[in-house]
């Protein structure tokens, strides 16, 4: 057999292992009995086998998957079937498939604490798009701190050891506000959880455009879900009455929650509340009233989390992007 034509097959079929106890014997793997991987060793050198070589080759391997990780958070409501989460799902298969790649859907709970050991090590993914940064970004720090190719749709102002993609959520939620106001709105209610960097932002644009404004205005904090909606407005109505003649719900999940609230109580859309939503799903248009949203390009988006996390994966660094908003005018506001 020649010097140089050696392979990690004919070397394992040498020493009568497989290849798989072959490479772990050359990487010196602790799994592999010493005497086992002594003799693997050996054999490498007598046939001039480089063991830099086969390491090598064993971390070029490629998988040719990418995984995507709905990052919900543990006391949330919120699950991937949420139409605005499938929908960025959707727009980055697409975009993956495209570069030839196939997409592993995870959640945060699947992959656990280690996303590098989970993923990577595992060998179960090249790299990791994360749709939603979340409260706490411990995890994807950690896991970008580790080496893992790491891409993150969210509000591309954070600072991050690791490029986010997404819209400007703050001028987002300033332009929704500032519609309503507009329109005639003077008693504002923010529905959603600002402790979300992307919500974080849209909260902001909205207290802007209200202190710009001196309007009145109150802030619900609650789960990002239509049904979390429906009860905090059926509460506040039962409470206080029709206190509030505006809405800028921080998606359009909540919007449609808070919409069913108000017309099962007779309170007329557009007429006494005037509501905006965020994200623009394909429901906004065909509910009744359609919903007034900020419109994100999340095939846009979708492009870019693959052609920076295909660039890392090639060892060039990224930068932070942001893509365009719209507000989206209909007959809710």
């Amino acid at each position: 057999m020649g010097t140089t034509q050696l392979k990690l097959s004919d070397l394992a079929r040498l020493a009568g292992v497989s290849t798989s106890t072959a490479s772990r014997a050359l990487n010196d793997n602790p799994l592999i009995k010493k005497e086992t991987r002594e003799r693997i060793q050996a054999l490498a050198k007598e046939h001039h086998f480089s063991v830099n070589a086969a390491a090598s080759r064993l971390r070029m391997q490629k998988t040719k998957v990418i995984a995507v990780i709905i990052n919900l958070e543990a006391e949330t409501k919120q699950s991937v079937d949420d139409p605005f989460l499938l929908k960025v799902v959707s727009d980055i298969n697409r975009a993956v498939n495209r570069k030839g790649y196939e997409l592993l859907l995870s959640n945060s709970y699947m992959a656990g604490e280690d996303w590098h050991g989970y993923f990577i090590s595992g060998r179960r993914a090249d790299g990791v798009i994360v749709v939603g940064q979340g409260k706490e970004q411990a995890r994807i720090e950690r896991a970008a701190r580790a080496g893992t190719p790491i891409v993150v749709w969210g509000d591309p102002k954070t600072s991050a050891n690791y490029p986010i993609v997404g819209s400007d959520n703050f001028i987002g939620g300033l332009n929704a506000t500032e519609h309503l106001i507009a329109r005639g709105a003077s008693k504002l209610l923010f529905l959603g959880d600002p402790g979300h960097a992307e919500l974080g932002e849209r909260y902001r644009g909205f207290c802007h455009a209200v202190e710009k404004a001196k309007v009145e205005a109150q802030m619900i904090k609650i789960d990002i879900t239509s049904e979390a909606a429906y009860a905090s407005i059926n509460a506040l109505l039962r409470a206080q009455g029709l206190t509030f003649d505006g809405i800028f719900a921080c998606s359009d999940m909540v919007a449609l929650g808070a919409l069913k609230a108000l017309k099962e109580r007779y309170v007329s859309v557009p007429n006494d509340v005037r509501i905006v939503g965020f994200d623009d799903i394909a429901m906004a248009q065909i509910s009744f009233p359609a919903l007034s949203t900020i419109k994100q390009d999340t095939n846009a988006a979708a492009q870019l989390l693959v052609e920076k996390l295909l660039s890392q994966l090639s060892g060039e660094t990224c930068a932070s992007q942001e893509v365009p908003s719209l507000l989206v005018i209909r007959q809710s506001s």
